[in-house]
């Protein structure tokens, strides 16, 4: 009976570690994936600003904008210097706060 006992233990010990190890690789997965879609403001194109961005896209000529400020006065020192950019305000910032990175 203890064999049989340990046995039950040894394989509910085997079938329940994986779930932890699970959940740690969802959340490098998730960090990852974060990493992918954020956007370097500084360095991105016009095309990874409109993919990237909410409310950036080509129709609204935002981010021409920010690659245009960019050039003609250097690199953003935060995310909230995106707002010195003509057609950028508060509600396109907050929509992207998450994703921008410098």
């Amino acid at each position: 009976m203890k064999h049989l006992l340990s046995c039950l233990f040894f394989a509910l010990a085997l079938v329940t570690a994986p779930v932890s190890w699970s959940a740690d690789e969802n959340a490098a997965q998730a960090t990852e994936q974060v990493e992918r879609l954020s956007v370097n403001i500084n360095t991105a194109s016009e095309q990874q600003l409109s993919e990237q961005l909410k409310g950036i896209g080509p129709a609204k000529a935002k981010a021409k904008a920010i690659i245009e400020y960019r050039q003609a006065h250097g690199e953003f020192s935060s995310p909230d210097a995106l707002m010195e950019v003509k057609g950028i305000g508060p509600s396109t910032l907050d929509k992207n706060r998450d994703l921008i990175k410098v």
